[in-house]
């Protein structure tokens, strides 16, 4: 197909014609599907793998219209975003993923470690800054326990009692459990009592063990993942959900991960959101070493299409999609938000993962960028909460 802009172009053109008319100019199975997605019906992995595959552009057209249809109709005008800063507290870690260039094995000249007193200075400046959260992950560092994320908790918490933790992986979860040698649901409530808020459901990459098996081997596999995502759910404790796409996978991969998020959140209800994360490739073993076996990440019409079609999948079950313009950039991001996503992520004044793998942004984006971008696609801006509370609607342009 043409380049990305091109695209966009002939999508804005075709925008203009409305709904109603590009369903009447689509013929086939992509206007049936669509069709299903927009009076409620839901979305098979089959249907969702053929739209992540069209590329005609009357067709990719609708896909996005309709799905920025379903976004009005099922969470408004309103595009969030939250204040947060990201505490990275370790990059030493003995996993060795493919396709991340964060970790540092112990000695090395880029490795740290964090102590308890620089993640409450951390905290301290990022609430002085407005922040109402910290995110926290970390590599698995081989000398620390379940004990060491306990004191994190306690750290933050003594530092700014009113600062929301949304930390630890459902790998992490099991680290920390083996690590104490107790159960999931044990540790998981070690980590409510002392205060813990919210998990990020990250460590997700592709829940096909297929891929799983040759991008992150000694991560958990897809059905623990599922297990303790499951568990934390159940013990009252929201999460992320997240797919890292682009590398190996397929997709028929995308479609199947989606599905699988869907049916979790019909049991459990436990998603604040899906958060598609655009694998970053240029620093990665796993791309680097590949002899052109793994993709430099997704396109950007795959990115749109991640976005428009898991908003016809999820609908009913998770309403809200955020971008990343740290993996994307602010201004594809922006435009991604007209393909159906509703929030723009957080401000997080520090991040280093996707900045190690080679990403171009990252370190922070102040709340008045996210505002001035919202407004200029015809949205209202407004800041939120962790489980996506408003704090402040942002209606007036002098806000």
């Amino acid at each position: 197909m043409e380049d990305i802009k091109e695209i966009i172009q002939r999508i804005e053109e075709n925008r203009s014609y409305g709904l109603d008319t590009l369903l009447s100019r689509v013929n086939g199975k992509t206007s049936q599907i669509i069709y299903k997605a927009l009076v409620g019906e839901e979305i098979s992995v089959e249907e969702g793998e053929y739209l992540f595959n069209i590329e005609d552009i009357d067709e990719l057209s609708l896909l996005v219209v309709a799905a920025d249809h379903i976004r009005r109709e099922d969470v408004g005008d309103v595009v969030t975003y939250v204040i947060n800063r990201n505490i990275n507290f370790t990059n030493i870690c003995n996993v060795w993923c493919g396709f991340c260039n964060f970790m540092a094995p112990e000695g090395d000249e880029r490795a740290y470690f964090l102590t308890m007193e620089e993640i409450a200075q951390k905290t301290i400046e990022a609430w002085e800054n407005g922040a109402t959260e910290v995110c926290m992950q970390g590599g698995m560092h081989p000398d620390i326990d379940g004990r060491f994320y306990i004191e994190v908790i306690k750290t933050v918490k003594k530092a700014v009692p009113q600062m929301h933790t949304h930390a630890f992986s459902p790998f992490e979860i099991y680290y920390g459990a083996k690590t104490l040698n107790i159960s999931e649901e044990d540790f998981i409530q070690m980590l409510k009592d002392v205060g813990h808020n919210t998990f990020p459901g990250t460590a997700a990459e592709i829940l096909d063990e297929e891929v799983r098996r040759i991008i992150a081997p000694r991560k958990i596999p897809t059905e623990v993942w599922i297990r303790i995502i499951k568990k934390a759910h159940k013990a009252g404790m929201r999460t992320t959900s997240t797919i890292m796409y682009g590398h190996i996978d397929r997709p028929y991969h995308w479609a199947k991960h989606i599905a699988i998020l869907r049916d979790i959140q019909k049991e459990t209800g436990g998603f604040t959101e899906f958060v598609p994360l655009r694998y970053i490739p240029w620093n990665t073993r796993l791309y680097r070493h590949s002899k052109g076996k793994v993709r430099p990440g997704p396109t950007d019409l795959d990115q749109l299409k991640m976005y428009a079609v898991s908003r016809l999948m999820l609908r009913g079950w998770i309403n809200n999609i955020q971008v990343s313009w740290v993996k994307q950039g602010p201004q594809f991001a922006q435009f991604s938000l007209t393909a159906g996503a509703n929030d723009f992520g957080g401000t997080l004044m520090e991040e280093h993962i996707s900045r190690a793998a080679g990403a171009n942004h990252g370190q922070y984006f102040p709340p008045e960028e996210f505002r001035r971008l919202t407004r200029e696609i015809g949205r209202i801006p407004a800041q939120r909460t962790t489980t996506y509370d408003i704090i402040k609607v942002f209606d007036k342009e002098t806000d």
